[in-house]
Formats: structure tokens, sequence, C-alpha cells
């Protein structure tokens, strides 16, 4: 028994025309080819691996010298030379491998062939399969021959690479593409073998090895034996998925709905046990983005034929596509896209395909209420545990520094409410200035007393000295970031809002010096945003201003860090993505948009003739 055992890809090879599945078109062309007897000289048969070209060459040789083919075109299968060709002992067919017999030398040694009429039946059929392989002399020595070659020789060539091709070579023959085979057929395919047999089976497990296959018959029937041995003899989902180590469809659905209630902490655990198992992190995303094409195509009627898979697996997609927003799957897609771009360039791959996942879930999360920079949305990931920290109780530090603020805005409060008269405030007696300091010129004039006032007492020396500069310039000295001791003891936990940082930033940009008034200006159009509580960002909007800001980042902080009277701020500075890009529009162009919406603002505009400074 173990002997005569044959694989079910040789076993069970199509015979006959009707017996190719999967390409109907071409096996008819041929057919009507042989019943009309209008044959060319030279055939191209190209098409992805196991899809049946070299049979379909084998068939049609064979049909061409059948001495009665049938009314449709097939072997009679009874003829001498159809008894010859099954037999493997027809001298009128010869096929050649050219991945191995590439040398001039063994296209010249075919070529003498061909000058020697067939002894029995018509034509003396050459079949080249794997035609690409030839090198450049051995197509140039071919082409003679294939151009005009004797009347009773046909030329069957097969190939995977039809680019490699030379043009002249191509223009010689009739060229048939062969299809892909389509999940359903290969599946329907697999169903015959197993009937026959006596093999039971589970439609999700052929269904597995259908995909698997990518679309070549051959591998199909090489994986149905292989999960054959593994089952022996009942191929059940559970174990092709274990002996094809294919990961299940179901993390797939179980990632897409976790994503949609944004449980972030639950698919990172999904994801540390499906890497635990051996599986790649790069192949679950792309197995990932298929899944979420799938869900897509299932959305509509018109694209739910697209679905190469089982109708049960059908019906959970579909399922799922109800549940899934159609932006949510575009945006998933282009997530996953990046990740797949990137990944072969990560030095971190699995930090990247969590980060990928940890967007994916944050979709449908609302937004963080900060507010964008320049105009701009931050492209950042969002906070993940922030309901989390709202519901976390206060330090006593941070409850003391709350309550003092609270404490202070609540008199402030209460001073303006008073109705109390003002009155003149009692100046404080001050102290007495120290005379002016006087100098005495000597000169052609005589002595001349000079009185010098101003603050500081200031003398000669101090004149002739380099004048020093206010400390707020001293701030922004491009130094190494260090704080002063002053800086450091600032109040650890004093609170901040959003507001009083923009406030902040923006009298921090009024104070900085000449020298650099042409960053604080663009600085101005910068809104910082708070990351996580206390630390800050600012989204830069080109590569220089970037480097610029960077050069007084440490002064940025240390400012930062004192006016808002709060020791633990740390800065970051990021450049914006090219989606985050907003045109900036001029004060002309918005007042004209405010115009147009409001005609009022026209109409009053118009009444006092007011134009825009």
């Amino acid at each position: 028994m173990t002997d005569n055992y044959i694989v079910s890809a040789r076993k069970y090879r199509p015979m006959t025309f009707s017996s190719v599945v999967g390409q109907e078109a071409l096996t008819t062309t041929l057919k009507n080819a042989v019943k009309s007897g209008k044959l060319a000289h030279a055939y191209l048969f190209c098409g992805p691996r196991g899809v049946g070209k070299t049979t379909c060459a084998r068939i049609f040789a064979k049909a061409i010298n059948c001495s009665s083919p049938t009314a449709d075109g097939e072997a009679c299968n009874e003829c001498e030379n159809c008894k010859a060709f099954n037999e493997g002992r027809s001298m009128n067919i010869f096929e050649l491998d050219a991945a191995s017999n590439n040398s001039v030398e063994n296209i010249k040694t075919l070529m003498e062939q061909t000058l020697i009429p067939p002894q029995v039946g018509k034509y003396k059929v050459f079949i080249i399969d794997e035609v690409h392989m030839l090198s450049t002399a051995a197509f140039n020595a071919f082409l003679k021959t294939l151009e005009e070659p004797p009347q009773h020789v046909i030329f069957i060539l097969a190939t995977t690479e039809k680019h490699k091709i030379l043009p002249t070579i191509l223009s010689r023959c009739q060229i048939y593409d062969f299809e892909r085979m389509t999940v359903p057929r290969i599946i329907d395919h697999l169903k015959m073998v197993a009937a026959k047999e006596g093999i039971s089976y589970e439609e999700e497990a052929l269904n597995v090895i259908a995909e698997k296959a990518d679309g070549g018959m051959r591998d199909a029937l090489s994986i149905f034996d292989q999960v054959n041995s593994f089952c022996q003899g009942n191929i059940t989902y559970e174990k092709v998925l274990e002996d094809l180590n294919v990961l299940d469809a179901d993390n797939y659905f179980r990632i897409i709905d976790l994503s949609l209630e944004n449980k972030v902490s639950d698919i990172m655990v999904l994801l540390d046990s499906i890497i635990a198992k051996g599986f790649d992190a790069g192949n679950l995303i792309n197995g990932l983005a298929s899944h979420v094409r799938s869900v897509m195509m299932a959305r509509d009627a018109q694209t739910l034929p697209l679905l190469e898979t089982s109708e049960r697996q059908r019906q959970r997609y579909q399922e799922q596509a109800k549940k899934c927003p159609l932006p949510f799957l575009f945006k998933a897609l282009k997530i996953m896209n990046e990740c797949d771009v990137n990944y072969r360039q990560s030095s971190n791959k699995r930090l990247l395909v969590e980060l990928t996942l940890i967007r994916v879930a944050q979709i449908t999360q609302p937004d963080d209420d900060d507010a964008a920079g320049a105009g701009r949305s931050p492209k950042r990931l969002k906070s993940l545990f922030k309901n989390l920290m709202n519901t976390q109780p206060k330090t006593a530090a941070q409850v003391a520094g709350a309550g003092k603020t609270l404490a202070r805005a609540a008199q402030q409060k209460a001073a303006r409410s008073t109705d109390v008269p003002k009155t003149e405030p009692v100046a404080a007696e001050a102290p007495k200035a120290a005379p002016a300091p006087t100098a005495h010129i000597a000169g052609p004039l005589g002595n001349v007393r000079l009185n010098i006032k101003g603050p500081g007492n200031i003398t000669f020396n101090d004149l002739r000295s380099k004048p020093k500069a206010p400390d707020y310039l001293k701030t922004f000295t491009p130094d190494d970031g260090k704080e002063t001791k002053e800086q450091q003891s600032a109040q650890a936990g004093q609170p901040f809002t959003e507001e009083q940082l923009c406030m902040e930033w923006t009298l921090m940009c009024n104070r900085m010096p000449q020298r650099l008034v042409g960053l604080a200006a663009r600085l101005k159009n910068i809104t910082p945003h708070i990351t996580s509580y206390p630390n800050i960002e600012a989204v830069i909007d080109n590569e220089i201003l970037l480097q610029q800001v960077n050069e007084i980042r440490g002064n940025i902080r240390a400012t930062m860090r004192k006016t808002l009277h709060n020791g633990n701020i740390e800065l970051t500075l990021r450049l914006a993505e090219p989606s985050e890009m907003k045109r900036v529009y001029t004060k002309r162009e918005l007042f004209d948009h405010l115009r147009q919406n409001n005609p009022a603002i026209e109409k009053l505009r118009a009444a006092l003739s007011l134009e825009l400074a």
C-alpha cells in the first residue's frame, strides 16, 4: 500500500479539458481550435504557479495528435496516439525544462529534432516549461525556428514570469493568461478529493487550506495531504490551525471588538499571548489588515461577493460590520498600512506593533480636551488612563496647593465686591536717597561741576563698562538648560491649567530680547498643551524653527517652571506631521470670512466707512 502511494497533486491531475478547474475560457478556446483544425505554430501559457499551465499543455498536445477527437474537441483516449501518451511512450511529444536546459547547445539539439517529421500522428509538439529561464543567446537561437517552424511542429511554452520573455518571442505566440484559483473553487475541488478518498472534514478547515494555498491548486492539494497525515482521516479546524501554525481568525474578531470598546489593556494582553505562541507580530498586522478589509467588504451587498471565504465566516464578517463605523475601518487600514511600511526598518518591531494597535483602539475614543498648536490637531496618543487619573486620590501637597489657590481667588473676589470708598493710600516713608555724585571736569573754560542723577548712583566707571542685561534677557541666553537654585526651589506641586499655560507662554514671548524678536513672533503662533500633567508639549511646523527652539528649550522649561510655580514641568518639542499642517490665514482673509458669514458686520463697516488697517 505504501509503495503505490501517489500524492493527490499527481493522482488527481486532470487528463481532459473538462476536468481542468477554474480555466473554462482557455480550455474552451483550445477545444475549439482542435475541432476546427486551426492551430497556431506557437502558444504561450503564462500565470502563477499551480494553476494548470503544464497540465493544459499536455492535454492540448494529446488532443492535437488524437486520431479521432470527440465532437467537443477532447481526446478520445482510445486511439494508439492517446494510449502512447497516457503510457508515457509517445514519440511525438517532447518536454524540455528550460530551468536546467537553458544553454544554446540545448536549444540547438531541440531545433535538430524539429527537422524530423513525425512517424505516427500529425504533429511534433515541443513543450518548453519555465521558458523565461532561457539565456539571451538561447532565445536568439530559438527565435529563427519559432518564426518559421516546419509545418509539422507546434511549440507550447509555459512560464510564470511573462515579463522576462523577449518581446520578439511574445509577438510570435498566441498568449493565454491563466487565472489564480479562487477560494470557493479550491474548496469544491478539495471536497471532491476528500469524498473520493473517504476523508471526513470541516468546511472551515478546508477554507484555511484554500487561503493558505494562495490561488494555487497544486499547493492546495499538497497542503491537503500534509494535513490529512496529521489528522488521520478527520480534518478539523483546530488541527489544521495547529499543523499549519495559522493564527485563529477569532483573534482578529476579538481585537476589533476590543478596539471599538477602547480596551487597550486587553488588546496588549491578547497580543502578548499571540506572540508567546510563536506568531510573528508583522504577520499579525497583515492578517488584521486583511480582516478589516473583509469587514469593510461585508458592509455592502455589492462588495460581499469579494469575500473569498466560507458561508459561516461571511456571516461573522457581516455581524461585525454592523458594529464598525466606516470611518473606523478606513482609519484602521491606514494605520496598519503605515505599520507595514515601517515594520522592516523598525529596530523595535514589537513596540511598533503595540503602538499601532493602541492607535487603532483609540480611533473611537473621544479626543482629549486640549487646544491644537498653531491651528493644528496634535497627532499623539490620547490619555490611556485619563479616567483613572481623574478618580485617583490627590496627594496632600496637591490638595494644599489647590486650597491656597482657591483661598486666594476667594479673597480677591471679596475685595472687589466690598463697597468701601476708596481713599488715598498713605505713602510709606521712603528712605533718604544718597546725594548724587559730583564730578569736576577741568578744561579750557575752567572747572565745570557736573551733577549726575539716576538710579543706583551711576558713575563714570559704570558708563564706560558694558551695561548689564535685565534678568529676563538672561533667561534666554543659550546655555545647557541648567536651572538656578531659585528656579529649582519653585513650588513642585502648584497646579496650573491650559489657560494659565497659554497666558504665561504669551507673556514669555513678549519678554524675549530684541535679538530673538523674530523667534518670539513665531512662538506666539504655537499653542502648547498639557500632554500628561504636568508635562507640556509644543508642536513645531518646520525643522528650522524646531532647531532654533531646541537651542533655548532648557531656558523655556525653566521659565515655565518659575512662572507656573511647578518644578516638575518637562517640555517636549516635536515636528508636526504633514496631516497636521494647516494654512495660517491672514487678518484680511479672516475679516473677509466674517463679512461673508455675518451680513451685520459688513453693514456696520459700510455705515461707519471702516477699513481694516
